[in-house]
């Protein structure tokens, strides 16, 4: 089971998300007691709002920088480190979470709440990472083999936001 400290942030994150997927909000007021990992990632883009880092999972393809949040640690706190980790990349996260959706990493996984944060880092940031996941940046109109294919236009749906609060 997970941590109370926890439960509570994602409750939080999940309420002020941008954008809900799978039904997220009801399906986490249906769990009231949550015992299943919650995942948290970041959505990185340049300030000119063309590119977003993407990490190359074995089995997942390009994905966000992301992981599993901790014993202890809140979502938030959790996609920060994971973009460290994944991408080698410190950067402050916006104040407003990106997302929040409900999936399965693998198909014997149960589904995860799975939030998602955005930072602005310039495109001249190395990117370093884990051994065998290399992160990259990728154009938003590429198109990325990935897991999650959905992710594409949610992502680029965010950018747009993004941009028109630049403006």
């Amino acid at each position: 089971m997970i941590d109370q400290k926890t439960v509570d942030a994602a409750v939080v994150d999940a309420g002020l998300a941008l954008a809900e997927f799978e039904g997220a909000r009801a399906w986490l007021r249906d769990r009231p007691r949550l015992v299943d990992p919650v995942a948290a990632e970041v959505w990185v883009v340049d300030p000119g709002f063309g590119h977003v880092v993407l990490v190359r999972h074995h089995t997942r393809g390009w994905v966000p920088p992301g992981g599993t949040v901790e014993a202890g640690e809140v979502p938030r706190v959790a996609a920060k480190r994971e973009l460290a980790e994944e991408a080698g990349v410190v950067a402050e996260l916006l104040p407003v979470p990106a997302a929040v959706s409900v999936r399965s990493f693998r198909a014997d996984y149960a589904p995860t709440l799975s939030l998602s944060y955005g930072a602005i880092v310039p495109l001249d940031t190395p990117l370093g990472g884990e051994t065998g996941q290399p992160a990259r940046w990728h154009d938003l109109d590429e198109v990325w083999d990935s897991m999650f294919p959905q992710d594409r236009d949610r992502i680029r749906a965010y950018v747009r936001w993004l941009a028109e609060q630049a403006v």
